[in-house]
């Protein structure tokens, strides 16, 4: 007979582009009373067509990580990064929560970020330090985001438009459980 698994203390929100991670995680987060860190992006919109992804740390630092204007390196898809935001405000705020061994938000890990090696290195810090981890992930596959989905402390959410409502309520108690807060509604 084995040890039970461990309890989850990574919760990862993986969906297609577009059907509403951050926006369940932004919603996870709205009512929690616990010390926390990270960052969130957002997307840059003109004339209904998407220009690029805003970063915002938890604490209102703000940033533009990727656009179709930016010359890049690195490029991925359309998008020129600007590893200098990351990095100077994203990625400090993650190696921060990691620190103080708060919640850390991470929104997200997929190949924009993964583009900076320093980034990289703060997710593999975040996991080996034992921290509450909330993240979104990018659901197809890529050699960071797929070792993250494999950590064994890690309990994978997948969110579609159909399963939006569903996710939260498994998130919510899930994440209560994570950090230890009473306040978070469900």
């Amino acid at each position: 007979m084995g040890s039970p698994p461990p309890a989850p203390r990574v919760l990862l929100l993986t969906g297609a582009p577009g059907v509403g991670k951050t926006t369940l995680l932004r919603r996870l987060l709205a009512d929690l009373q616990v010390p926390r860190g990270g960052f969130l992006t957002g997307e840059i919109r003109e004339g209904g067509l998407r220009l690029g992804f805003a970063l915002e740390t938890l604490d209102g630092r703000r940033g533009v990580l990727a656009h179709r204007r930016l010359p890049g390196p690195p490029r991925v898809g359309a998008y020129g990064v600007d590893l200098a935001v990351l990095d100077g405000l994203g990625t400090a705020a993650v190696e921060a929560a990691v620190a103080a061994g708060s919640l850390t938000v991470i929104d997200e890990i997929g190949p924009m970020e993964c583009a900076s090696p320093r980034f990289v290195a703060a997710v593999e810090a975040a996991l080996a330090a034992g921290v509450p981890l909330l993240a979104t992930v990018v659901l197809r596959p890529h050699p960071v985001a797929d070792r993250v989905k494999a950590h064994p402390a890690a309990r994978r959410l997948t969110v579609t438009r159909a399963t939006r409502e569903a996710c939260f309520a498994e998130a919510a108690p899930l994440l209560r459980a994570l950090t230890g807060d009473r306040c978070l509604s469900g």
